[in-house]
C-alpha cells in the first residue's frame, strides 16, 4: 500500500498548487526516500525534531516497509508537510495541501443530495431521525479521501472522490444502509438520553476523523445532540494541522458548518445553530497534538486524557481512529472490545466504516458468517471493502 499510495499522493499534491522549484525539489527527495531510500530525521530547523527524534529512534536508517505501519503513515505526512513549506517560516506556511480536493468534495452534487435528504428525515418521528443522524456519521466515514485521492481510474485520471465516483452510498434517500457487524446504537443512545439527570451537566466528545463529507454527518449528529438536550455541550476534537489527506482540522470544520450553513431548509437551519452553539460555547474545538502522533490512546498523555474525565460519552470516529482505540494489532475478531478499551477515560462508542483487517468485538457466529461469504479465498475481504460497519459502545 506504501508503495502505491505515497507516489501517486506526492504526484496530486505537486500538481495541486505551483509550488516553488524548492518545493519541486523536496518533493522530489521525499519520493526517492519513501520508494527507494529509508527513514530519515527532520531536518535540523523543524520545531518538532526532538519529538520525532524521540518518536522513531529505532525506525531512522530502515526501510519505510519495515518500520511500523501507523508510525510510517504519521511520519510520512509530517514529513510532507515539510517538503510543501506548511511550518514556515515563508509563503507556504500554514497553506494545506490537501484543501483542493476537501473542496472539491464540498462542492460536489452529492453534498447537495445528502443535506437535501434532512428535510425529508425532517418529518419523521424523532427516534427515527435519531437513527437515521448516528447511521450517517457512521457511513460517512465511506466518503474517505486517503483512500481515493492516491488512487488511479481506470482511464489514468484521478478519482477525488468530488463527483462521487467512490461509490459511497450513505444518506441517500431510498437506499438501505450496509450492513453492521456489531450494532450497540441502543447502548449508545442509553448512555445519552433525552432530559438526562437533573442538575447533572452532560457533556459528549466527538473524536472526528475526516473532513467533507463525514464531517457534515458528524455536525448534523452533533446539532441533534445539543437540541435535543442529549447533550449540554459537546467537544470536537480535531487534527491541529492537516494529516493523511482528509483528516479533520479547525478550517474543516469552518468549511463544513459554513457549506450547513448556506443552505436552504434543515441543514441551514443545522448549520446556524452549530454555528451559534460554537459562539456560545456549547461546541468547543480542540485540537491537541497528540491526534496527529504514532500512537494509540493507550499512551495518550495525562492532560488530554483528563478532558475525558468526566464525560457523559466519547464517541470516536474511523477506521484510524479505530486502530489507535483497540491497538493496531490483527487481534482475533472475537476479543472483547471493553477489554481493549478499558484504558480509555469514561463511556466510548466506535462509529466506523471496515477499512483495515483491525477488528475486535464480534461475535464467533458473526465471523464465521462473514468469512463464509468472503468469497476471496481467505475469508477477510469484509473487514477492508468498507461494505461493513460497526457501532461498538463500552459503558
Amino acid at each position: 500500500m506504501l508503495a502505491e499510495r505515497h507516489p501517486a499522493l506526492i504526484e496530486q499534491v505537486r500538481d495541486a498548487f505551483p509550488w516553488s522549484p524548492e518545493r519541486h525539489r523536496a518533493l522530489d527527495a521525499l519520493l526517492r526516500s519513501s520508494t527507494e531510500g529509508v527513514v530519515e530525521p527532520l531536518g535540523p530547523h523543524a520545531h518538532d525534531r526532538e519529538r520525532w527524534d524521540a518518536w522513531g529512534a529505532e525506525h531512522f536508517g530502515r526501510s519505510w516497509f519495515d518500520v511500523p505501519f501507523l508510525w510510517a503513515e504519521s511520519y510520512f505526512y509530517r514529513l510532507l508537510l515539510e517538503a510543501v513549506g506548511y511550518f514556515g517560516p515563508g509563503p507556504w506556511q500554514g497553506i494545506d495541501p490537501f484543501a483542493p480536493f476537501k473542496r472539491a468534495e464540498l462542492r460536489g452534487s452529492l453534498v447537495d443530495d445528502e443535506l437535501a435528504a434532512l428535510d425529508v428525515l425532517a418529518r419523521r418521528p424523532v427516534a427515527e431521525r435519531a437513527a437515521a443522524y448516528l447511521q450517517g456519521s457512521l457511513w460517512g466515514n465511506r466518503a474517505d479521501l486517503s483512500f481515493t485521492v492516491g488512487s488511479r481510474t481506470a482511464d489514468g485520471g484521478t478519482d477525488d472522490g468530488s463527483d462521487g465516483s467512490d461509490g459511497s452510498t450513505e444518506a441517500r434517500s431510498g437506499e438501505d444502509p450496509p450492513p453492521l457487524v456489531a450494532d450497540g446504537s441502543e447502548a449508545l443512545w442509553s448512555l445519552v438520553p433525552t432530559g438526562g439527570s437533573p442538575g447533572a451537566a452532560r457533556t459528549v466528545h466527538v473524536i472526528a476523523d475526516n473532513s467533507g463529507r463525514e464531517l457534515i454527518p458528524d455536525l448534523v449528529l452533533i446539532d441533534h445532540l445539543l437540541e435535543s438536550g442529549r447533550a449540554d455541550d459537546v467537544v470536537l476534537h480535531v487534527k491541529p494541522y492537516p494529516y493523511y489527506v482528509s483528516d479533520a482540522t479547525m478550517a474543516d470544520v469552518v468549511d463544513c458548518a459554513r457549506r450547513l450553513a448556506q443552505a436552504s431548509g434543515e441543514a441551514g437551519e443545522a448549520g446556524r445553530r452549530l454555528w451559534a452553539a460554537m459562539g456560545d460555547g456549547r461546541l468547543a474545538v480542540r485540537a491537541h497534538g497528540f491526534f496527529c502522533a504514532p500512537f494509540p490512546y493507550a499512551e495518550m498523555p495525562d492532560e488530554l486524557r483528563r478532558q475525558f474525565d468526566g464525560a457523559a460519552l466519547t464517541i470516536v470516529k474511523g477506521d484510524l481512529n479505530y486502530r489507535r482505540l483497540v491497538g493496531d494489532r490483527l487481534w482475533s475478531p472475537t476479543t472483547s472490545f471493553a477489554g481493549l478499551t478499558a484504558h480509555f477515560p469514561g463511556p466510548v462508542a466506535a462509529l466506523r466504516t471496515l477499512k483495515s483487517d483491525v477488528i475486535v468485538g464480534l461475535e464467533p457466529r458473526t465471523v464465521a458468517r462473514l468469512e463464509d461469504a468472503a468469497g476471496d479465498g481467505t475469508g477477510r475481504a469484509w473487514r477492508t471493502s468498507g461494505t461493513h460497519g460497526l457501532v461498538q459502545v463500552r459503558t
